[in-house]
């Protein structure tokens, strides 16, 4: 509840509707938290052995897509935002990129479950882990940026905000 999260109702807690500020706010926040963490991990992620959780997460993506795993496949991207994640070596930095992508994952089902935005997210991913084996975190930031531009659009448009009066 502190982290808004949840918001009491009567006798439970529920998962609070966001708005379009709130989207705009949370998507701001990680753009400046998320690339800058992405870039300090590159200079670890070269090395093939480093990198290889990020590589067997990325693989199991593309092989849930494929297989039309919705289940498999949200696994499986969680694993590859928390192997890379696991490789910041600013502690602070982690918890402060978990906090702000904790407000959506409740949400990811709503885009996630889609083919056409499971494309898009595997086009992110595999370019982000293109940049990671090359040790090129300014294309890594850059990359997570964009891939984090197209997740807000895919959450703005799951949940009909871009339809909505602001």
């Amino acid at each position: 509840a502190n982290e808004g999260l949840v918001v009491s109702d009567g006798r439970s807690n529920v998962v609070p509707s966001l708005t379009l500020a709130d989207i705009d706010d949370i998507y701001e926040i990680r753009s400046l938290i998320e690339p800058e963490a992405l870039r300090q991990v590159a200079r670890q992620a070269i090395n093939p052995v480093v990198r290889a959780p990020i590589m067997e997460a990325l693989e199991a993506s593309v092989a849930a897509h494929k297989a039309g795993d919705n289940t498999a496949f949200m696994e499986a991207h969680e694993r590859f935002r928390m192997a890379w994640l696991s490789l910041v070596p600013n502690s602070r930095l982690v918890r402060a990129a978990e906090l702000y992508a904790d407000h959506v994952h409740h949400l990811r089902a709503l885009t996630l479950d889609k083919s056409k935005v499971r494309t898009v997210v595997l086009k992110g991913l595999k370019r982000i882990a293109t940049a990671l084996a090359a040790g090129d975190g300014e294309t890594a930031a850059s990359t997570m940026r964009d891939h984090l531009a197209e997740a807000r659009h895919a959450y703005i448009a799951a949940v009909g905000l871009d339809r909505r009066p602001c």
